[in-house]
């Protein structure tokens, strides 16, 4: 498949063979990884790779115990890394305390998810499956201690991969592009424009269920009742606020 193709047809894979990545194979994933557009040509990322089943195992618990934490043959874990540049400029004798800073986070949690998201793209294009894991961003102090990752690195994607051992599943429903574009300035979105845009979301049929089963009224009220309510976003964003701080940024 081109890359376009790859793109159109990405699904999320939640159950892999026991059929390790070859070396080959993931070379051409880090290689696609490392191609990736990039702050002032300085790659403030790391990656991050996993393949040890102790080590997963190590890291299960702080990954909700999903099963394709543990049951993928490769996870890769991409970070957002200032630490390898601030060592380049202390070894050249320049002061880096101008990268200690949220502006300077953002641009290497950018470079980070450009990477993660090339490789992706590689990896799918390889015949491999993947599932991003939103927990990387939940649990980040875990992460960084099972880790050991310096001051000035934090974890921002965390990415099983592996040959699909289930079913291909079907596309998963998403918004139309009309919804999503917006052509020279932004336009603010009519009652119509909205109902027009999230009426398919509503009515496709794993979402009917779940709004269904958990009694919640709407997809809306699914999402913010109980998939990601309040409490737990306000928690996790105190967390990460702290150890934006504690990493140095």
């Amino acid at each position: 498949m081109n890359a376009i193709e790859t793109l159109l047809q990405h699904r999320s894979i939640r159950q892999f063979s026991a059929r390790p990545v070859e070396a080959d194979v993931l070379d051409q994933i880090i290689a696609a990884a490392c191609n990736g557009s990039t702050m002032g040509g300085m790659q403030l990322f790391s990656i991050i790779v996993t393949q040890d089943k102790a080590m997963m195992e190590k890291m299960a618990p702080a990954h909700f115990n999903q099963p394709m934490a543990t049951n993928a043959p490769l996870i890769l874990t991409f970070c957002a890394d200032f630490h390898r540049f601030d060592r380049y400029c202390e070894f050249r004798a320049v002061p880096t305390d101008a990268y200690h800073n949220l502006q300077a986070y953002q641009w290497a949690v950018t470079d980070a998810l450009i990477a993660a998201q090339n490789a992706c793209v590689a990896a799918e294009a390889l015949g491999l499956g993947l599932c991003w894991l939103g927990t990387i961003t939940y649990n980040t102090p875990q992460f960084i201690d099972a880790l050991q990752l310096p001051a000035h690195v934090v974890p921002v994607a965390c990415i099983p991969m592996g040959y699909p051992a289930e079913s291909i599943p079907p596309l998963t429903p998403k918004l139309p592009h009309s919804a999503l574009i917006h052509h020279e300035i932004y336009h603010d979105y009519t009652d119509a424009d909205i109902e027009q845009a999230y009426n398919g979301l509503e009515n496709a049929p794993t979402n009917l269920q779940a709004v269904q089963e958990n009694h919640t009224g709407t997809l809306a009220g699914d999402y913010v009742n109980r998939r990601y309510k309040k409490e737990d976003n306000e928690y996790f964003s105190q967390v990460l606020q702290e150890v934006i701080k504690k990493q140095g940024f």
